[in-house]
């Protein structure tokens, strides 16, 4: 019977007694079995944090990320019931990106063994099957999310990858932060708490029907000459081509020893990994500061709701363009994103971001807003 390697120190697994390891395309994935894999991980992990959503996982499932194509793997675990679903051992799921500027390089956007079937080689087994996909598409490096001082980070280290980027996961209670001086009132949002002006949750709609109402002291989070504007979904016209200007000054943010390049952004690119997240689900909201001598984007920051009932919203970028640095842009920004947040999700609890452990600035924003570290990560990346 055929042995797949497992890890120094742990028995191989053998196939004939899982089963089929993959590659598979993600239609051929029994989304609830994928998702059962997670959730057990999740709550012998992290118990202390909010449970990964179905809904959510599915979407990183079945729709890809841009500029890149999933390829799934799964362990069928013997102990399923006879007769039930089809259970996993374990599962895997690889970005391969597509674009010129990164074609040689991948992200695994998870390598996960079911709690009751580690130490069995099961991790081990993905892993050769990973690298094997790696190997035939003739890419060079992977990189992956890692939380430090864990059972991950000693299969990630015992596969070889080395700690290419620290980061710190931070949490911030938007409970408490809305009640901040310069907080309450700051949305200048007309409708009731709870409503959403552009339109169903997750609907890609870019309406800006909240621009130009703040109330006095929502102006006084910025500076003269600047004026906030707020989407919910897709970036409204005006603002697409100096938005994506905007996420371009990302390019000088903390990477490491990654090899993964900058990939220029434009209008479109901005509106297709908008259309991403809808269509997994979820809903995006952002908040910009818009320079009104010549109307365009200063700065801005960014929340995804990976379902409209998250209680947990993630923070994507938030960024300021070199020549309007120095003026408490960012702060601004995400003071009024709390409040839009308020307004439009009641719901949500939190908010969750990571930061790179040299990126000073945003640590001292993110520390002035009242976040908590949560835990270490680090993008770890191996070379193939």
């Amino acid at each position: 019977m055929e042995k797949l390697p497992g890890l120094p120190g742990k028995e191989p697994v053998r196939a004939g007694r899982y089963g089929h390891v993959g590659p598979l395309s993600v239609t051929e994935i029994d989304a609830d079995a994928w998702y059962d894999v997670l959730a057990a991980a999740h709550r012998h992990d992290r118990p202390n944090t909010p449970a990964p959503e179905r809904d959510a996982e599915a979407g990183r499932l079945y729709v890809p990320a841009l500029r890149s194509r999933s390829v799934a793997f799964a362990l069928p675990d013997p102990g399923a019931v006879a007769g039930t679903a089809v259970g996993y051992a374990g599962i895997a799921l690889v970005r391969l990106f597509d674009s010129e500027e990164n074609a040689a390089t991948a992200f695994l956007d998870t390598l996960t063994v079911h709690p009751g079937r580690r130490g069995r080689g099961v991790g081990g087994a993905l892993w050769s099957q990973v690298r094997a996909l790696l190997v035939a598409e003739g890419r060079t490096s992977l990189t992956g999310l890692v939380h430090r001082g864990g059972a991950g980070e000693r299969f990630a280290t015992g596969c070889g990858a080395e700690c290419a980027l620290p980061l710190v996961a931070y949490v911030q209670t938007v409970a408490g932060a809305v009640d901040m001086p310069g907080v309450a009132g700051a949305a200048g949002i007309s409708g009731t708490p709870g409503s959403d002006a552009t339109g169903e949750p997750g609907e890609p709609k870019g309406s800006e029907g909240t621009e130009g109402t703040e109330d006095a002291e929502g102006s006084r989070l910025l500076p003269d000459g600047y004026r906030f504007a707020a989407w919910s979904g897709l970036v409204p016209d005006e603002h697409a081509a100096t938005h994506a200007r905007a996420h371009n000054a990302m390019q000088d943010a903390p990477i490491g020893d990654l090899d993964e390049q900058h990939d220029p952004w434009d209008a479109d690119r901005v509106r297709a990994t908008t259309r991403v997240i809808l269509d997994r689900g979820g809903m995006m909201l952002t908040v910009a500061a818009i320079a009104e001598a010549d109307g365009t984007v200063a700065g801005y920051t960014e929340l995804v709701l990976p379902t409209p009932d998250s209680v947990r919203a993630l923070q994507y970028d938030t960024a300021v363009i070199p020549e309007h640095r120095g003026r408490g842009l960012g702060r601004a920004v995400k003071l009024r994103m709390l409040a839009y947040l308020r307004a439009r999700r009641p719901g949500v609890r939190e908010i969750m971001t990571t930061v790179a452990e040299g990126n000073a600035p945003m640590l001292a924003v993110n520390a002035a807003l009242g976040y908590r570290a949560e835990s270490g990560l680090g993008i770890y990346q191996v070379r193939i």
